[in-house]
C-alpha cells in the first residue's frame, strides 16, 4: 500500500554490534492473501526476556524515516516465540478499495495482534516490499528488507538486480512463507548494502501458516518452549468478571496477564483467574508449569 510520508530526515538509529544468542530476532515473516500477514519473533538467550521496549516497525514503500510502529508486551520465554500479525476481522472500505479480512485459521494461530485500522496503525499491513525491523528502546536489533530501498513488488532472488524485481527476478517477499535458517543466531543490526533474502531464509509456499509458533536454531537454551504441553484455558474469550480455569496435567507454579501496553495485570499462583479487574479487550496469558515449561496464549474479555 502506497503512503506518502511527511518526513524523509530522520535519521535510523541502528544498533553497532551484536552476539550471537544474545538477543531476539526474526524467526518468520509471511505476507500473503487477505492482509494475511505476520513476523514471528524468537528468543535464543537462556533467560525469558520482558518485551517492554520492543517494537516491530514498518518502513512503506522505500521510507528511510517514519515508520508505523507496534508495541510488544508479556514476556517471551528462553527458546519461544511469539507471533505478531494483522488482526483485521472484518472488511473495511478504504474509500478507493475493500480490504479485506485476514482468514480465521490465521488469526488463530497469532499470539498478538494489531486492531485491523489502517489508519491507526498500518504496521501488520506490509505488502512485500516493506522493511521491516525490530527495534529495542529505539535501537535496531534485526532487520528484514533494506530501510531507504524500494524494491519495486518485492525483493527477489536475482543479483543482477540487486535482489530488487527490476528484472523481473522471483518474488521472495510477497506471497512468501519465509523461516529464518537454523543457523541464523542473531538479528542484522546494519542496514544491509544489499538484501538477499535467500541467504538467511527459506522459502515455503504462499498460504503456509504451519510453522507458526514454533523455530528450530542452533541456539541452545536451558529451557524450550513446550507448544507440546497439554493445557485449556476456558472460557476464551470470557465475559468480564467471570473465572478464567486453566486445565492441565501438570503441575501449574503460576498465571501472569498482561495487557497489549506490555503491563503486568495479574500474577498468581493459581489456575483460576477473576477477570473482575479486567477490561473488555486482549490481553496475553502466560502459563509457568512446575517443571519449568510455560505456554502463552491469547485472552479476550468481552
Amino acid at each position: 500500500m502506497k503512503r506518502i510520508l511527511l518526513s524523509l530526515s530522520a535519521i535510523l538509529t541502528i544498533s553497532m554490534s551484536a552476539q550471537d544468542c544474545s538477543e531476539l530476532f526474526i524467526s518468520e515473516y509471511i505476507e500473503s492473501i487477505n492482509n494475511n500477514n505476520a513476523i514471528e519473533i524468537y528468543n535464543p538467550t537462556n533467560s525469558s526476556i520482558d518485551l517492554a521496549g520492543y517494537t516491530i516497525n514498518r518502513y512503506s514503500n522505500g521510507a528511510s524515516s517514519g515508520p508505523e510502529s507496534f508495541q510488544l508486551g508479556g514476556t517471551i520465554a528462553s527458546g519461544d516465540v511469539i507471533v505478531i500479525g494483522n488482526g483485521q476481522l472484518d472488511s473495511i472500505d478504504l474509500g478507493t478499495y475493500w480490504s479485506v479480512p485476514v482468514d480465521p485459521v490465521f488469526y488463530a494461530l497469532l499470539d498478538d495482534h494489531c486492531n485491523g485500522d489502517y489508519d491507526a496503525n498500518s504496521t501488520f499491513y506490509f505488502n512485500g516490499d516493506d522493511a521491516m525491523t525490530l527495534e529495542k528502546n529505539g535501537n535496531i536489533i534485526d532487520i528484514f528488507g533494506k530501510v531507504g530501498e524500494d524494491p519495486g513488488s518485492a525483493w527477489t532472488d536475482d543479483a543482477s538486480a540487486g535482489y530488487t524485481d527490476a528484472n523481473g527476478g522471483t518474488w521472495w517477499t510477497k506471497r512468501q512463507t519465509l523461516i529464518r535458517k537454523s543457523s541464523v543466531k542473531q538479528g542484522i543490526t546494519q542496514n544491509p548494502v544489499l538484501f538477499d533474502p535467500t541467504s538467511e531464509y527459506d522459502s515455503l509456499p504462499d498460504q503456509t501458516y504451519t510453522e507458526m509458533g514454533s523455530h528450530n536454531c542452533d541456539c541452545i537454551t536451558t529451557s524450550i518452549n513446550n507448544k507440546d504441553v497439554t493445557y485449556v484455558i476456558y472460557p476464551n474469550p470470557t465475559p468480564k468478571g467471570g473465572n478464567v480455569v486453566i486445565n492441565s496435567k501438570s503441575a501449574i507454579s503460576y498465571i501472569e496477564i498482561y495487557n497489549m501496553l506490555g503491563e503486568k495485570i495479574i500474577s498468581e499462583r493459581t489456575s483460576i483467574v477473576s477477570t473482575e479487574m479486567l477490561l473488555k479487550g486482549t490481553y496475553l496469558i502466560n502459563v509457568y508449569f512446575e517443571d519449568s515449561k510455560s505456554v502463552r496464549n491469547k485472552l479476550i474479555i468481552d
